[in-house]
């Protein structure tokens, strides 16, 4: 994967907030926008302990950092915490897939009436730019969260039609599973290892789009200052067959735990209802409309009504030309190459 340093000098000064800015991307995103300089950073979240705690963590900034705490299903609680924002990076949703199969309507809530309440706010404050980080589970979704991310998506670039003169712009951006993120196969294989396994893997094909945290913020950020509205980003990223990644974190993790590589079993339990075998990164019909960078896939909105002052080239980007961006057709990263990753970023 493609990724250019910048130093992302549309942050400094700006005021921005953050929505769910004490899970995992928002926690990121949070420590990255402080070393530019902006003049406020409001973390919005429903978790007051995960406040407390973070809180605490960045007491040399508490003259730039706000605690809000508030529910993105509260409309008036956002309008208050938008008041005089420039940016805000909405990354606050229900993201486990089993937990949205059981409990579908409070996925919709959150998921979707909660990214209204973000657009109806930034409209009330006439917000400069609007991010929503969404996922590729939105892809012909198999599952109810991919459904309200992808209905999240639409409710995105539609913002665009409707905001009247007011200068928000509003975009999306769809990338796959995070390494290391809270809830994702990482930490639960590493708990997995330090109890003695086994460790659970739904199927031996099975691939993944992955991505390292760190990459996952600076291509935000970098949609954030290439967006004119309406698009959905799609960052380039590789693909990891799930068995070859517990393979390499057993070789890793087995040893720091006091075992060997052979006593952690590895048990295939079957997937789970609405999981898919590989993941998309975008349709066909997306592909139809989509350009192309190094980094990114970018797709142009389906409906142009609205934004006349839509650039296509303003992107640097050609028409698409590559197809991969559906992970079963994606050559996955050697076992190697895994584990260079996961060192990197110190997952291991």
């Amino acid at each position: 994967m493609v990724i250019f340093k910048m130093e992302y000098n549309f942050l400094q000064n700006k005021k921005i907030l953050i929505t769910g800015g004490t899970g995992s991307l928002g926690c990121e995103l949070v420590q990255e926008i402080l070393k530019h300089d902006p003049e406020v950073l409001r973390i919005f979240d429903v978790d007051e302990t995960e406040q407390f705690e973070f809180h605490h963590e960045l007491k040399e900034h508490e003259d730039t950092v706000r605690f809000l705490l508030g529910d993105v299903r509260d409309r008036e609680r956002l309008i208050h915490a938008t008041e005089d924002i420039d940016i805000i990076f909405h990354t606050a949703a229900l993201k486990h897939v089993m937990a949205c199969e059981y409990n579908p309507f409070e996925a919709v809530k959150t998921n979707i009436l909660g990214i209204q309440n973000v657009i109806d706010a930034a409209i009330v404050n006439n917000v400069e730019k609007i991010i929503f980080t969404s996922s590729d589970k939105a892809v012909n979704p198999s599952n109810t969260m991919g459904a309200t991310k992808l209905l999240a998506e639409r409710l995105m670039t539609a913002a665009n039609y409707y905001k009247g003169k007011r200068k928000c712009t509003f975009s999306s951006v769809r990338f796959g599973n995070v390494m290391g993120s809270r809830g994702s196969v990482i930490p639960l294989f590493r708990q997995q290892i330090k109890s003695g396994g086994p460790v659970t893997v739904t199927d031996q094909g099975m691939t993944r789009f992955m991505m390292s945290m760190s990459q996952a913020v600076e291509l935000v950020f970098r949609s954030a200052e290439l967006a004119q509205g309406g698009e959905v980003f799609i960052f380039k990223m590789p693909t990891v067959n799930i068995m070859d990644l517990a393979e390499v974190l057993i070789e890793e993790l087995a040893p720091q735990y006091g075992y060997k590589t052979e006593d952690i079993e590895i048990k295939i339990i079957g997937t789970i209802p609405g999981e898919k075998m590989y993941e998309e990164l975008m349709t066909e019909d997306e592909a139809t409309r989509s350009l192309e960078r190094e980094d990114m896939f970018i797709i142009a909105p389906l409906i142009m009504d609205g934004l006349s002052k839509y650039d296509g080239s303003a992107y640097d980007a050609t028409p698409i030309r590559s197809m991969d961006y559906v992970s079963k057709d994606v050559v996955p990263l050697t076992k190697d190459e895994i584990r260079t990753i996961l060192k990197s970023d110190g997952l291991v």
